[in-house]
């Protein structure tokens, strides 16, 4: 088991920015596919991008030059750095953990198996 509680979401205007964090505990999720999606009521939920075990990063298109994830084992935490926010990434953003995905399989096209309520982000035009 794992608990998984996002936090740093909030409003702001097209062109700012937000970090996004992510408190860990449970079954030592550092050692896994970890990553983000966001899901916007009445639609698919859309990966964010993944970071796996090891470090290798995987971000969703949308998401390349504007996102950074991190991550800091010792204290179990996982970020989400977003800059330059546009209107059509409000979303609701969850933190996510996957214990069987890694390597190739470690990206944000693939489901998670767990993740967190979600801490949502509004961007205003």
């Amino acid at each position: 088991q794992v608990q998984l509680v996002e936090s740093g979401g909030g409003s702001v205007q097209a062109g700012g920015s937000l970090r996004l964090s992510c408190a860990a505990s449970g079954n030592t999720p550092s050692l896994y596919c970890m990553g983000w999606f966001r899901k916007v009521a009445g639609k698919v939920g859309e990966g964010v991008a993944a970071i796996d075990s090891d470090g290798t990063i995987r971000y969703a298109d949308f998401a390349k030059g504007r996102f950074t994830i991190s991550k800091d084992d010792a204290a179990n935490t996982l970020h989400l750095q977003m800059n330059d926010l546009k209107p059509e990434d409000s979303a609701m953003y969850h933190c996510a953990v996957d214990f069987f995905h890694h390597g190739p399989s470690c990206h944000p096209s693939q489901p998670f198996g767990s993740w967190g309520q979600g801490t949502p982000v509004t961007v205003s035009s």
